[in-house]
């Protein structure tokens, strides 16, 4: 699993405002509240991808899922990151803070 989330850190910014009218890539910095660890992910608005998966955007969020099988799910205004992972004992979840780049 870490290794997934690892695999996720390449880089994304997620500015506080609507879909339309975004272009190009924009890096994010997302840390974990509990570990405190802290990686990049890649937001590319022409191509409606994250870290080059398929994503889905609103105004309100970003979705995006992994071939692992981790849904992302980021809040755009509060940054917030969760993470949903399955399991055969039920799965977790993950729960991180992302700001943009300055």
């Amino acid at each position: 699993m870490a290794a997934g989330i690892g695999a996720l850190a390449v880089a994304i910014a997620v500015p506080a405002m609507g879909a339309e009218g975004l272009h190009g890539e924009a890096a994010i910095t997302c840390t974990n509240t509990t570990s405190g660890a802290s990686w990049q992910i890649k937001v590319n608005y022409d191509q409606n991808t994250v870290d080059a998966y398929p994503a889905s955007f609103s105004d309100a969020e970003i979705r995006w899922k992994t071939p692992g099988g981790e849904n992302y799910q980021l809040d755009r205004k509060s940054g917030n990151l969760t993470v949903v992972v399955a399991s055969s004992t039920g799965g977790y979840f993950l729960h991180d803070r992302c700001k943009p780049e300055n």
